[in-house]
């Protein structure tokens, strides 16, 4: 009898060890929600970006190409938290945009507050079963960047 729990045990506790990356967002304000109340601290430190759970395979691929391609101690192409669009703080009273949707693409636009308003457009792909942020932009202001631009992508 002893046996079947210590089985039941470890596979409880070998489902509770699962990544992060198994969850699957079924629509695209899920994913963000789920992405601006998301801690960093609980991010794999082998991952290329601590968002990297919500992030396409082909936006962590342009991350791991530009960790790949940074030498030592330098910074990268991106010297910010591009999901808060600043180096400091945090996104409070985050309001997501409604979606536009073309087949297994959304965009969708996000503002909040970070010491000023801020409004970003998320890029978002369906791969995995699940939506996954594949490009954040911020267009306003004197320096307007995209997160795929300054990794170099061309797409």
């Amino acid at each position: 009898m002893r046996l079947p729990t210590f089985i039941l045990a470890f596979a409880v506790s070998a489902l509770a060890a699962l990544p992060a990356s198994a969850e699957s967002y079924k629509t695209p304000k899920a994913l963000l929600k789920a992405l601006y109340s998301y801690n960093t601290d609980n991010s794999d430190a082998e991952a290329p970006s601590p968002y990297s759970i919500f992030f396409s395979d082909h936006l962590n691929k342009l991350l791991q190409a530009d960790l790949d391609n940074t030498p030592e101690g330098d910074v990268g192409a991106v010297d910010f938290d591009p999901v808060i669009s600043g180096q400091d703080g945090t996104a409070s009273d985050v309001r997501i945009g409604q979606p536009t949707l073309l087949d297994d693409k959304a965009e969708v636009e996000v503002e909040f507050e970070n010491g000023e308003e801020v409004t970003l457009f998320y890029t978002l792909v369906k791969e995995h079963g699940g939506w996954k942020v594949d490009d954040i932009a911020n267009q306003k202001g004197d320096n307007p960047w995209s997160l795929s631009a300054l990794l170099g992508d061309g797409q």
